[in-house]
């Protein structure tokens, strides 16, 4: 079976959770991240490495709080999103804080991995069936085809929903191949009696399915995107008007792959629940949640023994 990788995106700057290092915030009864879940389930599933996204300057109480525990059990390595790391010809900014995006940030490990592989945020949990699924998608035997072939968990709206405030989602349209035909990056979608909504900033809310499909930057690739994100990355900086703010995102560069019929994306779809924290409020809820699955028998008290 061929070997797989999990890139694990830790590189954010958590300003909605008040400025905190989210990631790193323990939620299981024995200290455990919401990364620890997310690499055990991983490696239930058949990954055999795990990339780290990272910034330089969050290395070493990264490492003190979980990357030297998964060394001693996984393949690991380290990338840096950085927001100097430009092509050649550009330079950041003065004033930009952000980072690049999850495009750039993918990007980061085009020297670590050389193997199909599968993208995942360090703050969501997605539970035992996504992991599954897209391990058993990257680990089929394909032909070269005339398009990449590329996959996505999909989640319902509904269970992705935080209590406490908006949330953006990639809102999906699927053929009847479960292919992906549309990827809509949504801001401040909030939680309603209704269902869900698109709320603006005036307050106005328009309704939205919370049964359709979502991504919840839960991708499974091949090294293949790596030139594509490469000569994106030069396209998308060359366009900005204000490069203090865009960020180079991979729902939509994926929905342009998809448009220009150069990638496949099947979706695969997840009931499971969807839980992080978005939001400082949100962790009562997903410390809940993990105490819940832990009584139901689905993880141990402590997690890796």
């Amino acid at each position: 079976m061929k070997k797989t990788t999990l890139v694990v995106m830790a590189a954010g700057i958590g300003s909605r959770f008040g400025g905190g290092i989210k990631q790193l915030e323990p939620v299981g009864p024995s200290g455990e991240i919401i990364i620890d879940y997310s690499i055990h389930d991983a490696m239930e599933a058949g990954f055999d490495k795990v990339v780290f996204i990272i910034r330089k300057d969050l290395e070493r109480d990264f490492r003190e709080v979980i990357g030297d525990r998964m060394e001693r059990r996984v393949e690991t390595a380290y990338a840096f999103q950085e927001l100097d790391d430009l092509p050649e010809g550009f330079a950041k900014p003065e004033g930009r804080t952000k980072p690049w995006g999850t495009g750039q940030a993918i990007l980061c490990c085009k020297d670590l991995v050389k193997e199909p592989f599968a993208v995942i945020n360090a703050d969501d949990y997605y539970g035992k069936e996504a992991f599954v699924k897209v391990h058993d998608f990257l680990a089929q035997e394909r032909t070269q085809g005339e398009r990449m072939e590329f996959c996505m968990a999909g989640f319902l709206l509904g269970n992705t929903l935080s209590e406490n405030g908006g949330v953006t989602r990639g809102i999906c349209s699927v053929d009847g191949k479960q292919h992906l035909t549309r990827v809509t990056e949504t801001k401040n979608i909030v939680k309603t009696e209704q269902g869900a909504a698109v709320k603006s900033e005036d307050g106005t809310l328009t309704p939205v399915d919370a049964r359709c499909p979502v991504s919840m930057n839960m991708w499974g690739l091949t090294p293949e995107i790596f030139p594509v994100l490469e000569s994106g990355f030069r396209d998308f900086l060359s366009g900005l008007s204000d490069r203090t703010k865009g960020e180079y995102l991979i729902p939509t560069i994926m929905d342009g792959l998809i448009q220009e019929k150069r990638a496949n994306v099947t979706v695969l779809e997840s009931s499971d629940r969807w839980f992080g924290v978005t939001y400082k409020e949100d962790k009562p809820a997903v410390i809940r949640s993990f105490r819940e699955l832990i009584a139901a028998g689905v993880y141990k008290e402590r997690l890796f023994d």
